[in-house]
Order: structure tokens, then C-alpha cells, then sequence
């Protein structure tokens, strides 16, 4: 049997032919049952309409890249990708990946191609910043960029982010405010790109800067190799210090659970020797009740997504580039230093 054209699905449902269209190419312009009645008459007719004569006609690809310095399965990047999917997809979207952007060969490659195929029609970035020369190539194409927690709003039309700086203040701050003396900060080395975890070190530093004059601080940074194995690294360094701490702040809680995990087995149970606090209220921290820093990279791949359609329409934005504070969380792995065995 023959395939069905558009104008006998049309003729079927009783609309036009550019309502069955939209109602594969753009479905938040339909409603719900004028597009259930399209797409159920194409089901039964085994119509497609094809998607480069949408993108020849429309000048779009309705493709969307996502740019992410990890792999898709770390927490942020898999909850990002599940808020940008959300509206992207009822939009008639497809998310292209693009997995470890954090090499200087990675980026050349994405960079100098991606522009010159012509295979987007907008571009989210994942926790790092884009140079000039990047971003120049992208619009130069008139290719929205947007920035998911991104350290800087440079180069970019629209950014939807944390203060990742502030967030780790805070948590420090929770710390000291608690009492404790000798706080020790556990995390990876400084990534190749400018990325915004890196900013978590910084808030840390300038919190124990802030009071180790007025509380007597004993603090230091535990920078260990990143990749899969760095808990493990950080599980090391933490047991080879002269004296351990008595409070540990973690650069995410993917280094926090698992440290107050393996802690234990050597003697060092929290909150009975020592506070641990963490950052992302990620999987799990509420299960070994993880006093934490929340954030919602759902929400903010949510937000993200909705400015890009309205960019991609040509439209202005009110709000191009928002900053969301990150929450702290209290939990049942900290108390006061006074009150420890």
C-alpha cells in the first residue's frame, strides 16, 4: 500500500493541510484534539511528514544543541537534558548531544563544523563558558546561545544560572556559624574550561578568609585529580592529614555521600566526630540525610528552554539572564562543635 500524502490526511481529519502541519511541526498551535485526530488519521493512513521539506520550507532545522563538559549520566547534566526535553519536545524538537566539550581538539571540532553544516537552531550550554571567538561563530549565523549555569553571561543571549560562589559561602559560612575550627574543603582540580563548579572554591576561600582572623580558622583546600575515581582521592587525603578536621565542606554531594560512607569504616562517623556538608541535593543525600546546598537544574533546563523558543521566534526576552540562589538544606550530618563527643 501506497503511503498517504498531506492533502488526503487533511481531507480525512477535515482540516487544512497546514494545520496537519502544524500539528507535527508545531503542536503548542493545535489543540489537544484537533492533534490527536491529525495524528491518529496519519497513524492509520502510515503518513510522515518529512522533516527536511519542514526545514526547507521554514529555514529551521528544529534541532537544538546541548553542550555539556561531562557525560550525559552525571546528575546535573541528566536533569538539565530532562527540563530542556520537557519543552522542547511538545515544540517538535529534537536535542542533539554533544558529550565532553572540555577538550581544546573537542571544541575546535564543534565549533568550526556545527556553524558551517547549519544543523541547529539554537545552542545550550552546560556549566562552562564559551570564548569570543565561539560565540561570534554562532552568531554570525544568528544561532541563540544559552547558558545552564554558566560562570559568565559573556557571550551568551540568554543564561539561566546559580551563584555558585554565594551558594558556597553560604555552606561555609553554615559551618563557622556552627563553631567549628578546622574546616577542611575536598574537591576536584580546576577544569581545562572556565567551569562553573570551579566558582565553589572561591566562595569556600573568601568565607574562610572572612573569619579565620575573628574565629581562629584552620582551613585548607584538598584539591584531588578529577574523574571518576576523586572521592576515593578525597577519602585519601582526608586520612593523611596530620589532624582531621572537624568539619568537612564538599564541593558536591557526589564527594559528600560517599565520604560519609567509607568515613565510617575508619573510625569517623558524622555528626558525632565531625560536620559534613555537601552542594546540589542530588540523589540520595536525603537518604543518608545529608545536610546539603539545593539546587534545580530541572527547573533552570525548564527556563532555559523556554527563553530559547521565544529566541528562536525572534522575540525579545524581559528577563534574558537570571541568577537563582541555591538553598541550603539542613540535614542530620552537622551540629554544633560544642556539642560533639
Amino acid at each position: 500500500m501506497n503511503k498517504a500524502d498531506i492533502h488526503e490526511v487533511a481531507k480525512a481529519a477535515g482540516v487544512s493541510i497546514s494545520t496537519v502541519s502544524r500539528a507535527f511541526t508545531r503542536p503548542d498551535l493545535v489543540s489537544d484534539k484537533t492533534r490527536r485526530k491529525v495524528l491518529e488519521i496519519a497513524d492509520k493512513l502510515d503518513f510522515n511528514i518529512s522533516r527536511s521539506a519542514t526545514a526547507l520550507k521554514s529555514g529551521r532545522t528544529n534541532r537544538v544543541a546541548l553542550l555539556m563538559n561531562e557525560e550525559i549520566t552525571s546528575w546535573f547534566n541528566t536533569q538539565t537534558f530532562a527540563g530542556i526535553e520537557s519543552v522542547m519536545h511538545p515544540a517538535g524538537y529534537d536535542i542533539s548531544l554533544f558529550q565532553h566539550i572540555d577538550t581544546e581538539e573537542n571544541r575546535h571540532e564543534f565549533f568550526t563544523e556545527m556553524p558551517i553544516r547549519r544543523n541547529v537552531d539554537a545552542v545550550f550550554v552546560a556549566s562552562f563558558a564559551i570564548d569570543p571567538h565561539e560565540a561570534e561563530q554562532l552568531q554570525r549565523l544568528h544561532v541563540p546561545i544559552i547558558g545552564i549555569n554558566t560562570p559568565s553571561e559573556d557571550g551568551f543571549d540568554a543564561t539561566i544560572s546559580i551563584d555558585d560562589e554565594h551558594g558556597m559561602y553560604t555552606a561555609t559560612q553554615h559551618l563557622i556559624n556552627l563553631g567549628h575550627k578546622h574546616i577542611v574543603y575536598p574537591c576536584s582540580e580546576a577544569a581545562l574550561l572556565n567551569s562553573s563548579i570551579d566558582a565553589r572554591t572561591r566562595g569556600f576561600i573568601q568565607a574562610c578568609k572572612d573569619n579565620e582572623a575573628k574565629h581562629g580558622l584552620n582551613w585548607q583546600v584538598l584539591s584531588v585529580p578529577r574523574g571518576p575515581a576523586f572521592a576515593d582521592s578525597a577519602l585519601s587525603a582526608l586520612l593523611a592529614l596530620e589532624a582531621f578536621p572537624d568539619a568537612i565542606c564538599c564541593q558536591m554531594d557526589m564527594m559528600a555521600i560517599p565520604l560519609v560512607l567509607k568515613l565510617e569504616r575508619y573510625g569517623h562517623r558524622t555528626p558525632r566526630d565531625y560536620s559534613i556538608i555537601g552542594f546540589d541535593d542530588s540523589p540520595y543525600a536525603d537518604t543518608i540525610n545529608l545536610t546539603t546546598m539545593k539546587q534545580d537544574p530541572y527547573a533552570m533546563g525548564r527556563s532555559a528552554a523556554a527563553k530559547a523558543l521565544k529566541l528562536i521566534e525572534g522575540e525579545p526576552l524581559d528577563h534574558p539572564h537570571e541568577v537563582v540562589e541555591a538553598q541550603l538544606v539542613p540535614r542530620g550530618t552537622d551540629m554544633p562543635f560544642g556539642e560533639m563527643a
